[in-house]
């Protein structure tokens, strides 16, 4: 399981995009980040759309809540969820990994 930190912001943890993919998933775990496939490409932010848009709905959580805190240009990313404990998360993602 991917460690999952408590910020005054929200939850976050480590994501690691394979950008133009076939499908949109989770596909792993690399070290201490979540493997994720998603089929936008890496050009104009699409990515990062994306990766907001299946966090938000693999999490049943607003999209707004949910954003990149790091890693905008970068393929490890660190995806912050506010509203949410650390626990809690993890718990959900426990459920779907």
């Amino acid at each position: 399981m991917i460690p999952v930190h408590d910020t005054p912001a929200g939850a976050t943890f480590a994501v690691k995009v394979h950008p133009r993919a076939k499908k949109n998933a989770i596909t792993g775990e690399v070290g201490d980040a979540l493997k994720v496939a998603l089929s936008a490409p890496p050009v104009d932010g699409k990515a990062n759309a994306a990766c907001i848009e299946f966090f938000a709905n693999l999490l049943k959580a607003p999209r707004s809540s949910v954003t990149i805190a790091s890693g905008q240009s970068s393929r490890n990313k660190v995806v912050r969820v506010a509203g949410i404990a650390a626990e809690a998360l993890r718990k959900r993602l426990g459920e779907i990994v």
